[in-house]
């Protein structure tokens, strides 16, 4: 902790620079209007991220639900590949979405720093419909809490993107979503696999997942249940898989509160990001079977003017059969410094408690977001 303490200095540069740049901050979305009921709006934000890295787990940009490794870390990273652009389509009742960002890899940081984009969604909808791809329907949005690490808790969240068929009634939402068995060793699905063929097809599941979700709203905040039901039909096994996760943001004092996310059953892939895999083999009865996984956090948002803003909060995700014990905490202070544009601090600590291990890292990160 004392070494982040160090590099705290090298990380204000990053504040300081914000205050070149604030005076282009400008609260109006652009949008272009052809006076027919046809428009396009252009948005994202340009998020500029330097995050040091200290202790046993290697150095990730963000940290997910994985192991990343017992390595000796101190590292300083710097870079802006969650900046994001989107374009959205309105013709009539109808809206088309497309939105990427710069995790696509690529580049190196030796001459250019580049760095592929991504598709991240693509979707059209109405009222009732969407078809596309997008956040899954399991995935509560509104609990998710602010943190300036990419995802903040996910090893405890319900956090995937995919191709779907959604119907929204009421309060109700159901969605067919694309089938994938994580863990089969069968490559995983590589997506975009145009003209794969033969052995080096991904033979996954023949009928796709089935989520559906109910939907709470009041004075007191908004809430959510949702059920996930799936068949997993490949390595070697032929099973069907449930899970449900209960989520919600409850208001608090002020304008404070309180977000939180529940995940129980055999979620696999839709929950904790590469925690579990939705099939394993039992290292006692050596069968290979479906992996239980709970996953929770809970996070509270302290508003403390309209200028600044706190968010603490503690996720931990745990699967049943292999044992996997993974956790991250984190505080952050947050300013609002125009309409347009935040810059925080993050200071946080990641944990793999996994049998036999006793790992973590902390990590301080400053960011500036700019939206467009």
């Amino acid at each position: 902790m004392n070494n982040i303490i160090k590099k705290s200095t090298a990380l204000g540069l990053l504040l300081v620079g914000t205050q070149l740049i604030s005076s282009t901050a400008n609260a109006a979305p652009f949008e272009i209007d052809f006076k027919n009921g046809n428009k396009i709006k252009f948005g994202g934000y340009l998020k500029a991220d330097a995050r040091y890295v200290s202790g046993d787990l290697n150095y990730q940009d963000y940290w997910i639900g994985n192991n990343p490794g017992a390595v000796d870390t101190s590292k300083l990273g710097l870079n802006i590949k969650e900046s994001r652009f989107n374009i959205s389509y309105i013709h009539g009742d109808w809206t088309g979405f497309v939105e990427m960002d710069f995790y696509g890899g690529g580049g190196n940081e030796i001459i250019s720093n580049s760095v592929n984009p991504r598709l991240r969604h693509a979707f059209v909808k109405n009222k009732n419909w969407l078809i596309g791809q997008t956040w899954s329907t399991f995935m509560p949005l509104a609990a998710l809490v602010e943190s300036l690490d990419f995802g903040g808790p996910m090893v405890a969240e319900g956090f995937i993107r995919q191709v779907q068929i959604r119907y929204s009634v009421g309060n109700w939402q159901f969605a067919l979503e694309n089938s994938q068995t994580f863990g089969d060793n069968d490559g995983n699905g590589v997506s975009g696999n145009v003209g794969v063929t033969g052995s080096n097809n991904d033979p996954d599941s023949k009928m796709p997942d089935f989520v559906a979700r109910y939907n709470f709203q009041g004075d007191w905040g908004q809430a959510s249940v949702a059920g996930l039901l799936r068949k997993v039909d490949q390595g070697g096994i032929d099973a069907t898989a449930t899970a449900i996760s209960l989520s919600g943001k409850i208001n608090s004092i002020g304008k404070d509160d309180i977000r939180f996310q529940l995940t129980l059953g055999e979620s696999g892939r839709y929950a904790g990001i590469t925690l579990a895999t939705d099939i394993v083999v039992d290292p006692i009865s050596n069968e290979t079977k479906t992996e239980d996984t709970t996953a929770w956090y809970v996070g509270y948002r302290r508003m403390w003017s309209d200028e600044y803003r706190s968010t603490i909060f503690y996720g931990n995700g745990e699967t049943d059969i292999l044992g996997h014990d993974r956790s991250h905490y984190a505080v952050n202070l947050i300013r609002q410094y125009t309409p347009n544009m935040i810059i925080g601090v993050e200071l946080g600590k990641y944990v793999v408690d996994d049998g036999g291990l006793d790992l973590d890292s902390s990590y301080l990160q400053t960011s500036v977001k700019f939206t467009l």
